[in-house]
């Protein structure tokens, strides 16, 4: 959907709301990389603290809920913990050890 989106709503929106959607899914595809490159981190904290702003300015505010917010914790996260790619993924146990990859 990162990759998808951006086509999809290309010629459908005005540039002034597609761009703050573009920015968030450009946010996600540098999160969901295999390999994040941790001096990036700080500009992409900055970046999608504008695009959270950008958001608020042409989206309703019930459309800003609680989940919106959280992405800017998201790059703590990664910088704490690694990446997201396997960040999702559970282990089950049972008469053989399988990973659920929910990535």
């Amino acid at each position: 959907m990162q990759q998808l989106l951006p086509i999809t709503i290309r010629s459908m929106l005005p540039k002034h709301v597609r761009y703050p959607i573009i920015r968030v899914c450009l946010f996600f595809n540098a999160l969901c990389e295999k390999v994040v490159d941790v001096p990036k981190l700080k500009e992409i904290q900055k970046d999608v603290v504008i695009t959270l702003c950008l958001l608020e300015k042409y989206f309703p505010p019930s459309f800003l809920d609680i989940m919106v917010h959280l992405m800017v914790h998201l790059v703590r996260e990664v910088e704490l913990f690694g990446t997201v790619f396997f960040g999702g993924c559970i282990q089950l146990r049972g008469k053989k050890m399988q990973t659920l990859c929910l990535c």
